[in-house]
């Protein structure tokens, strides 16, 4: 362990489950004391709110049901959220006269489920646990049940006692991109701990949801520049459909990012990125690297409880990202605002 900056850096080795390969797992914010987040564990609310995690499932479910793109939007929130000062719900806090939160960044603009966040915690409140349940235990748990809902089992485990962060910035949002080449989406995630398999497992989560056309227009009638033309590694057909539901001005309208399976989580993102569908800029780029299209054919052939393991695996290393526990941080509780 290495103390650097008052910042506590936790480096651990592990072998990946399935023996692809060693991966270096660095955390760094709030202190780690393992792999998955020292003072995380399962139950944690079991004594001091036994009913928080069936509170979460209850709401979260009831919204899934009229709202079947919430699991893809709750994930996405999750991901902007652990990738900017990690699991601790900064990008939940609203912007003050002071201060522009991470919420108010361009890349956020379009997060939507902070809705269903607060109702969580409104309910919690009912039965006094607002003080005990952190918002960003709650953005995890709900993340799971909403993905959870259509197979009505857990997809993935999650432990709890994650603290809140009291600092939310929009100067600090600097994500991933859906314009981002290889390099960029390799590095992006060797920068949080997360190994390539995890690049690749994760982008899965494009299986559900849907995509703007301002995201990928430009692969359509302008890719990098070549006026007019567009991008040579996307499916022609498919080009030629996606250009019948967006122009080249488009900020709109939208498509699945996943076509024919597109409510379904599931494995068929894989499918169809091998058909040349995938319908960002950085989704095609996993094909652009050996190893990572070594990963895309895995998971495209395997099946999809053998996916769902892959993912289970690789989230559940995201959702450790930076996590404040024991006296970091705060339980907020409200959580688009810090304590007073």
């Amino acid at each position: 362990m290495k103390n650097f900056q008052l910042k506590v850096v936790v480096v651990c080795t592990m072998e990946y489950f399935v023996g692809y390969w060693a991966s270096v797992i660095v955390v760094v914010l709030g202190i780690v004391g393992d792999c998955h987040g020292d003072g995380l564990r399962k139950n944690f609310y079991k004594d001091s709110c036994p009913l928080a995690e069936q509170i979460v499932r209850n709401i979260t479910w009831t919204n899934v049901a009229s709202n079947p793109f919430l699991p893809a939007k709750l994930l996405r929130m999750q991901f902007h959220d652990c990738f900017v000062r990690g699991c601790e719900a900064s990008v939940l806090l609203n912007s003050t006269a002071d201060n522009t939160a991470e919420k108010d960044a361009f890349p956020n603009l379009s997060l939507e489920g902070f809705d269903v966040i607060d109702e969580i915690k409104t309910q919690l409140a009912k039965i006094n646990c607002s003080n005990i349940v952190s918002c960003a235990d709650i953005i995890a748990l709900a993340t799971r049940d909403a993905v959870s809902f259509q197979y009505n089992r857990s997809m993935w485990t999650v432990k709890t006692g994650r603290r809140d962060g009291t600092v939310s910035l929009a100067s600090e949002v600097n994500l991933p991109s859906p314009f981002d080449d290889f390099a960029g989406l390799k590095q992006a995630f060797a920068d949080k701990g997360l190994s390539l398999k995890d690049l690749v497992v994760l982008s899965g989560a494009h299986t559900i949801g849907i995509g703007n056309c301002e995201f990928f227009s430009n692969r359509l009638y302008n890719f990098n520049g070549t006026n007019g033309s567009a991008d040579p590694s996307l499916n022609s057909t498919y080009a030629s459909f996606l250009k019948t539901k967006c122009s080249a001005t488009d900020t709109t309208t939208v498509v699945p990012l996943d076509p024919g399976s597109g409510r379904t989580f599931d494995n068929h993102y894989y499918t169809i990125l091998k058909l040349n569908e995938g319908l960002f800029q950085s989704d095609a780029a996993l094909l652009t690297n050996d190893h990572a299209r070594e990963i895309v054919d895995e998971m495209a052939t395997t099946t999809n409880e053998e996916f769902f393991k892959y993912f289970r695996h690789s989230i559940t290393r995201m959702i450790a990202i930076g996590v404040l526990t024991g006296d970091s941080g705060e339980i907020r509780q409200k959580c688009s605002v810090i304590n007073p």
